[in-house]
């Protein structure tokens, strides 16, 4: 392969990684803000605050910002033993995708009733309506009631699923952000001051609630968006696909050109050029 080949190959995979490290800064901070901003989301799953949306993106940046730092080193510096690190880390990060996706499919329905098992779990026995927490780790009681009333809904299956809980044992109640805003606060039967006010929260009339279940919206929105999950999967194969052909043809490449500089010391211009002048000599003269 001529320089021009090899030139082309080594800027194109350094501008590949250079838009990678810049993607892999951008989930980076996205994950930073979302922690900063919108915080505790992870609160919903107490036990498994690893899976918060903000550790995610910050884990994906991380790991596209080590790639990409291997991928523009042994790109730079035309070091095989970057590129080789390069090769392995894309290879076990496309096993992993692969495996957690297919595990993903195969399970699907035990991981969607585990994650509500779980949702339900973190309700009966985390939600605390005193306890509010502060801005940057807000309460399980504060997240899921911004929860309720930014996605209009109650409960993970059904608003059954705040009954008897720790913060009332026994009791069938529901929180207020379960309650249509009309009914928000107390619902009256009547315009006269004489009759009794009833609670929304403590009436037991799911009339006055939200009528449709959180984890029916979430598992909604998911669905009508399997066409972007799909093409954002596309697209990171691509990538990856991309990378390791480029790191291989480089590695290939960095290779050749060095054996070339090796053997140039002993091109046949030169051993003519010894032969000639000393050593073809001698064994004339022997």
């Amino acid at each position: 392969m001529g320089s021009t080949g090899y030139t082309c190959i080594r800027r194109t995979f350094c501008s590949f990684n250079i838009l990678i490290w810049l993607c892999g800064s951008g989930f980076l901070a996205i994950g930073v803000w979302l922690h900063f901003a919108n915080p505790g989301y992870a609160t919903l799953l107490p036990d498994h605050a690893v899976l918060s949306a903000d550790c995610v993106f910050i884990t994906v940046g991380v790991l596209s910002f080590v790639i990409a730092f291997f991928g523009c080193c042994g790109s730079w510096f035309q070091s095989r033993c970057f590129l080789v690190i390069y090769f392995t880390l894309v290879v076990l990060l496309f096993l992993s995708e692969f495996l957690l996706g297919s595990l993903a499919f195969v399970f699907r329905g035990g991981i969607g009733r585990m994650l509500a098992h779980e949702l339900k779990y973190g309700i009966e026995k985390h939600y605390n309506v005193s306890d509010r927490g502060g801005f940057f780790t807000p309460s399980v009681a504060s997240i899921w009631d911004k929860l309720q009333v930014d996605l209009q809904c109650c409960g993970v299956s059904s608003y059954e699923d705040w009954h008897d809980i720790s913060a009332w044992p026994g009791e069938r109640w529901v929180p207020r952000s379960c309650c249509r805003p009309q009914y928000g606060s107390v619902f009256l039967e009547g315009s006269g001051d004489e009759l009794p006010s009833i609670d929304c929260r403590k009436a037991g009339d799911p009339s006055l609630l939200w009528d449709k279940s959180c984890g029916q919206i979430l598992q909604m929105w998911f669905v009508q968006r399997l066409h972007v999950v799909g093409t954002v999967g596309l697209v990171i194969g691509f990538l990856q696909l991309f990378g390791l052909i480029s790191s291989m043809l480089l590695f290939c490449t960095v290779k050749h050109k060095r054996s070339s500089k090796t053997y140039k010391s002993y091109s046949p211009t030169v051993d003519t050029t010894l032969n000639r002048n000393g050593t073809s000599g001698t064994y004339m003269d022997d």
